[in-house]
């Protein structure tokens, strides 16, 4: 009905309150699509929008913030247009206003321009907006920590340079101190950025942790909103990452444990951070990964094997407890003795499986390591080939050597299910399998 056309020449009505009820139009049909937000803009209304911001009335001011992010949400290139006809000026102008609306308006509208890609977050950080921002989570409005918070997040999540941009400006110090809040989307925003931050790089995670976040991050792994639990398990798993160091000092302040108590105390995708975290630190080296042991941080994994139906937290379950049984034969037991090497072969096999999850359910880790014959010897009547050829490696390696597990070898049809194994002439299982035939006498083995 060219109704976007029509709003047009109003927005310079001499009545306030009209141009105000304009704008909030304009905004609402902006939010609705993208289609829409694109008419606004070729409709030529932002330079019209922002041309006399400075001179209006707060009330305008915070309208005029909701149609540019309206307009920036939808896509890159919409958040380019505003990029392109001079509105981050304006923004900053509103930053810096004395009304808590105007700057939260102008915040929220920055973070919907940083969060789309690194051209435009750079555009933002370019604009001057980060020293402000910082300003502004030192505000006492809680509606404006949570913004500005959010948008220092979107800002740092693309590069390490952009994160270093708001470290510079001192942010990290103000949003440790937000850790304990009680306001909990506060404290989502305040774990995100800080996550965001320390993601990138070591010397950017040594910053974060010397802000003194642990012990007192750990108490958002008890709390109360889903997404604080999250977030929590988030910025933990972004710090283990980087070094054995980092995760040694999560250990030494009780992280481990209260990981795996979040781990158990939560369902579906809030679990994922918690159990790359356990992942990340066992990683890292054998103490590390005996430290996960020695807090029962696998009976929660295998939990998450069996109670989750999306693939990619099995996947990551999986992909944990195969970093924790790969360093020794001990390391491997303790996941073998887990009663774990069943479910993950049921999930190998299992034709339902994505290609990740079955890459990470191989078992090859763990089966490389595991001397445990009691465990493995269930799985030699089910594995498929290419898992078959590590279990009974494993045999080979341990029956030379044990008199009690050749014993049982033979009373458990062990040694009856590997004659049953075709193996190609001059192939490594057949090694393995004349390893194991040579350890009895030619009478048993016929």
């Amino acid at each position: 009905s060219g109704v976007v056309c029509l709003l047009r020449p109003l927005l310079l009505d001499v009545v306030p309150s009209i141009r105000q009820t304009t704008a909030l139009a304009l905004g609402r049909l902006a939010d609705y699509d993208v289609d829409l937000a694109e008419a606004v803009v070729k409709a030529g209304i932002l330079p019209q929008l922002i041309c006399a911001l400075p001179e209006e009335n707060r009330y305008y001011k915070r309208t005029a913030a909701f149609v540019l992010r309206a307009i920036a949400k939808h896509s890159p290139q919409l958040a380019q247009a505003i990029v392109q006809c001079g509105a981050l000026e304006m923004l900053v102008i509103c930053l810096e206003d004395f009304d808590p609306g105007v700057k939260e308006g102008a915040s929220w509208a920055f973070g919907y321009i940083a969060r789309h890609n690194p051209e435009l977050s750079q555009a933002v950080v370019d604009a001057g907006a980060v020293p402000l921002l910082v300003l502004c989570i030192q505000e006492p409005e809680i509606a404006l920590k949570r913004i500005a918070a959010s948008t220092l997040s979107d800002i740092s999540k693309h590069s390490p340079e952009l994160a270093q941009t708001v470290v510079d400006a001192g942010a990290i110090a103000h949003l440790a101190q937000m850790i304990p809040n009680p306001d909990a989307k506060l404290k989502r925003q305040v774990l995100s950025a800080l996550s965001q931050i320390a993601k990138h790089s070591v010397d950017l995670a040594e910053l974060v942790v010397e802000a003194e976040i642990f012990p007192v991050v750990l108490t958002c792994l008890k709390d109360s909103d889903e997404y604080v639990k999250k977030n929590g398990a988030t910025l933990i798993r972004e710090i283990a990452k980087h070094t054995p160091e980092l995760s040694q000092l999560i250990v030494n302040s009780g992280g481990v444990a209260a990981v795996i108590d979040c781990i158990g105390s939560c369902r579906g995708t809030v679990r994922l951070p918690g159990i790359m975290t356990l992942g990340y630190v066992a990683a890292h080296s054998e103490n590390l990964s005996m430290a996960v042991i020695v807090s029962k941080g696998i009976p929660p994994l295998c939990v998450c094997l069996i109670e989750e139906h999306e693939d990619h937290i099995k996947a990551a379950a999986a992909w944990a407890l195969g970093q924790i049984g790969r360093h020794t034969a001990e390391h491997a037991r303790h996941v073998a003795v887990a009663n774990v090497l069943p479910t993950l072969l049921d999930i190998y096999v299992d034709t339902r499986s994505s290609e990740d999850l079955k890459m990470k359910a191989t078992l090859k880790n763990i089966l490389q390591k595991c001397t445990y014959l009691p465990a493995l010897e269930p799985l030699l009547h089910e594995a498929p080939p290419n898992i078959m050829k590590h279990i009974i490696g494993q045999f080979s390696k341990v029956l030379p050597h044990d008199s009690k597990a050749r014993r049982l070898f033979v009373t458990t049809g062990g040694l009856k299910k590997v004659q049953e194994i075709k193996a190609e002439p001059g192939s490594l299982l057949q090694e393995y399998i004349n390893t194991i035939n040579n350890c009895y006498p030619e009478e048993i083995v016929r």
